[in-house]
């Protein structure tokens, strides 16, 4: 009885390594009659058709299955890609992010980092609202730059830069004329010399100083508010504050 035992238990191994490796034949034998070329091609057409989901599972077979590893990372940027064209900037950041950290190397690493910042670049409603995705953009953008110093978008990378600059900017300008307006000097102050630190290029850099000085001016600080009065009259002779500096200056003095 207990050979029996043995000799069957003997067979269903013998079946079971057998399945196994039958098993193992078939989907090597799929994956290499695989067509990754063709399947990137009809997904591509799908996204054109704007049927993403269809073509984000057959992009996913592409990555799963193609042995030669040549469209795989092709397959991942249209993935990120796909979210764009939907609309969904947080789902192709994360996938971007994903293509760079799988294809650190690749040719394409350039421009999925700049799709990357794209992604929040394009979220730039108004100074507002959009301090935090130009905070975001600008990173991803400097990031580029430092990565890949020979990128294709080197001219474009620079306005794009200059916007994410200014909304910033834009919004901590807002956040200090705030403080002014309702009497809270030191919080305007605070914010203005943030301001200054941070984009020293400001275009608004008169109204910036002027604004300094008259919020020293209104914590009884005269030889602080008188020196950023005279900065203005130096360095903007001709700006349309320069009278309302003077008389402010004028007034110091008495």
């Amino acid at each position: 009885m207990v050979g029996a035992l043995l000799l069957n238990f003997t067979l269903v191994l013998a079946l079971c390594a057998g399945i196994s490796c039958s098993s193992k034949k078939t989907v090597t034998r799929t994956d290499e009659n695989f067509d990754a070329e063709k399947s990137l091609a009809t997904a591509t057409d799908l996204i054109e058709k704007k049927e993403y989901d269809d073509a984000r599972k057959i992009l996913l077979e592409v990555k799963n299955r193609d042995l030669t590893k040549k469209y795989a990372p092709l397959a991942q940027l249209k993935i990120a890609d796909s979210h764009v064209r939907e609309g969904e900037y947080e789902l192709a950041a994360e996938e971007y992010k994903k293509f760079l950290e799988m294809y650190p190397d690749h040719q394409n690493a350039a421009y999925a980092q700049y799709q990357m910042a794209m992604t929040y670049f394009v979220q730039i409603e108004s100074a507002e609202r959009g301090y935090g995705a130009a905070a975001k953009a600008l990173e991803e953008f400097e990031k580029l730059k430092r990565m890949f110093p020979r990128n294709p978008y080197r001219e474009t990378i620079e306005l794009r830069i200059e916007k994410c600059r200014t909304t910033m900017a834009d919004y901590e300008f807002i956040v200090a004329e705030f403080y002014l307006k309702k009497g809270s000097y030191n919080a305007a102050l605070g914010r203005f010399q943030l301001l200054m630190t941070k984009f020293p290029d400001y275009k608004k850099e008169p109204m910036v100083l002027y604004h300094v000085g008259v919020s020293y001016k209104k914590l009884g600080n005269r030889d602080k508010a008188s020196e950023y009065f005279k900065r203005l009259l130096e360095k903007y002779p001709s700006d349309k504050l320069c009278n309302s500096a003077k008389k402010e200056l004028a007034s110091l003095s008495k």
